[in-house]
This record gives structure tokens, C-alpha cells and sequence, in this order.
């Protein structure tokens, strides 16, 4: 039995979630309803979702030594995420984003400052250690990626990729290495002009992956494997806040993966903890347990007992996650 069930090879980062009645205009302002410090980054989310799904994760990646470094970190270990892989850069500052949702239009807008801090290296990554699990999770297009997914391909692992934008031919590097090729609807809207969805998914599905999904945010989602072609509708919630939905989505759809779910039924099972998650602020605070979103599932009722618990916990700013951190990787 392998040691995970995931590694994911990410940059971590700290959001600070503002939530918002509208968005104002030029030398306009608007008063904070809300306000959540949460950890953020593509691959970190889709670990903490699978992580509190209960299974078993770990995290290839970088990040500074600096208070937004001590928070991501904490995060991690407060989810029993593995950083044994992780680099702590010292001296060097974590990436952070400031993420405005708003009420008007329900949407999203980021301000991204990068931290300046050395992102992981291919000659850091201990390819052994990537044998510990059953799948491989990426995000990235850079050579390292590739190679780590090509690596991962030839020793057994299987490889999923969040491909989040950008026209199909960005990927095709890394596409025969790919086993779960999983896009959002953007990458959909990028490559294909109609709404010929298993035409178009079985297109991408000969490029070589044996699984491909595409989300399309309260629309739900669409997928294709050996089993034929699945349409999922999504669920509908009170949304407060849709960053992170799709990374939470990836994260759990390795809990159907893990539990041999249908490409229905795990498709399913991912759309349903991506939408517990758009009920409260942040990207991380609305992850629900596979209990809480199996009792969704079955009855369209959320047991918030723990989620309010979490909203508050990220509410209280960033000290109180990031603490006096001991970085046992140093």
C-alpha cells in the first residue's frame, strides 16, 4: 500500500478574502462586509479539499519564511498534509492575493502580489518520493511539470491535471502523460466554438488521457471515460463566494477516484463539496468532510456545525493560523 493517496506539486500562497456589495467605480469606496485570511494557490486548495475528504496528501512545493510562509505552513499541517517535500525558503516572501466577492453580479476579482520567493526547482524534487502515491496532482505548464508528470506516467502513477485556461494546445506536452485531464469551462470556451460537448470531449479524450471533465460552475459538469459520457447538473446554494470552487472540485473528485466511484457519481460527489464550499468566504473556510457532503447529496440539507466553526477560525487574521511556526523541514 502506497504511503498517499496524492502528492501535488504547487505554490502556496495567502489570500485575503473581502466580500462586497458591489464592486466601486472610480474614486468610489466600499465598506468590507466581511472580511477571511485563507490559504490559497491551484494545487494547495485541491489537497486541503482532498485532505478533508480523508485521504492521504502531500505537498511538493516552496514557500518564504515570512508570516504569510508560517500561515500557509500551519494550514497544511492543520490538515495533515504532508511537507517533508516542502522547501522553506529563507529570508524570502510567500505570495499573497487580495480576492473581492461581491453580491451584484456574483462574481470574483484577484489582486495578486508575487512574494519574490524561489519557486521549486526539477533538481529539488526527489523523484522516489513521488512513488509514495497512487496519482500524481499538477497544475503547471513549465518543463518541471512536465517531466515530473512524464516521470509519474512511467512508474505506475496515475496523473491528473487542473487545466484552469487557455486554449487545448497549451497542453499538449503534457497530454500523454495525463490520465484525468480536467478543465474549467474557460479552456472550453478557448477551444471549441459550440455546444457539441461529447464530440468535443472525446477530441481531447484521443489526445490520450482516459478521462476528461469539464466544469461549468453552476451548470455543473461534463465528463468522458471508457464507460461512456456522463452530464452532471450542478447544485444549486446561497453563493457567497466561488474562489477556490474549482480547485475544492479537483480535490474531491480523487475521494470518487479512491472509493471507485462512476465518472457520475464522482463528478457527483465533487460538484456537491464545490458548492457546500461557494457558501462561505474564502477558498478554504467552506470545504466540507465527505460525511457533510454525502448527507448534502441525499437530503440538500448542509450541517454547518463545523463550517461555521472554520469560517471563524479564518476570521480571526492571519496570527492566530500563523503563529510562531517551526518549520521542521528547514
Amino acid at each position: 500500500m502506497k504511503k498517499f493517496d496524492i502528492i501535488g506539486i504547487g505554490h502556496p500562497c495567502v489570500d485575503y478574502a473581502i466580500h462586497i456589495e458591489s464592486l466601486p467605480g472610480p474614486n468610489q469606496g466600499r465598506r468590507v462586509q466581511e472580511g477571511s485570511w485563507q490559504g490559497g494557490g491551484v494545487v494547495p486548495t485541491g489537497l486541503v479539499s482532498a485532505a478533508r475528504c480523508g485521504l492521504k496528501t502531500a505537498l511538493v512545493g516552496a514557500m518564504g519564511d515570512d508570516l504569510f510562509g508560517r500561515f500557509c505552513y500551519n494550514d497544511f499541517a492543520d490538515h495533515g498534509i504532508d511537507l517533508s517535500q516542502a522547501k522553506i525558503r529563507e529570508g524570502q516572501m510567500t505570495d499573497i492575493g487580495v480576492i473581492l466577492s461581491e453580491d451584484e453580479h456574483h462574481g470574483r476579482n484577484i489582486l495578486y502580489r508575487p512574494g519574490g520567493y524561489d519557486h521549486l526547482k526539477l533538481e529539488e524534487v526527489d523523484l522516489k518520493f513521488l512513488e509514495n502515491a497512487d496519482y500524481l496532482y499538477i497544475a503547471f505548464m513549465d518543463d518541471m511539470n512536465v517531466a515530473l508528470a512524464k516521470y509519474a506516467k512511467e512508474h505506475g502513477m496515475k496523473v491528473l491535471i487542473d487545466a484552469s485556461g487557455g486554449h487545448i494546445s497549451r497542453y499538449e506536452k503534457v497530454l500523454p502523460y495525463i490520465d484525468y485531464f480536467i478543465a474549467s469551462e474557460f479552456v472550453y470556451d478557448e477551444t471549441f466554438s459550440d455546444k457539441n460537448y461529447e464530440e468535443n470531449l472525446r477530441s481531447v479524450q484521443a489526445m490520450g488521457p482516459e478521462c476528461v471533465v469539464f466544469t461549468f460552475g453552476a451548470d455543473g459538469a461534463r465528463g468522458i471515460d471508457s464507460s461512456g459520457y456522463a452530464e452532471v447538473p450542478g447544485f444549486k446554494v446561497d453563493v457567497k463566494d466561488t474562489v477556490g470552487a474549482g480547485d475544492t472540485f479537483h480535490g474531491a473528485f480523487f475521494y470518487g477516484l479512491k472509493h471507485n466511484y462512476s465518472l457520475y457519481d464522482t463528478i457527483r460527489f465533487a460538484c456537491a463539496v464545490s458548492a457546500i464550499k461557494c457558501t462561505c468566504m474564502g477558498g478554504r473556510a467552506g470545504i466540507p468532510t465527505a460525511d457533510v457532503t454525502l448527507k448534502f447529496i441525499e437530503t440538500g440539507e448542509i450541517d454547518r456545525t463545523e463550517l461555521d466553526e472554520r469560517v471563524k477560525k479564518y476570521s480571526w487574521g492571519l496570527s492566530n493560523v500563523a503563529g510562531e511556526a517551526h518549520f521542521d523541514n528547514r
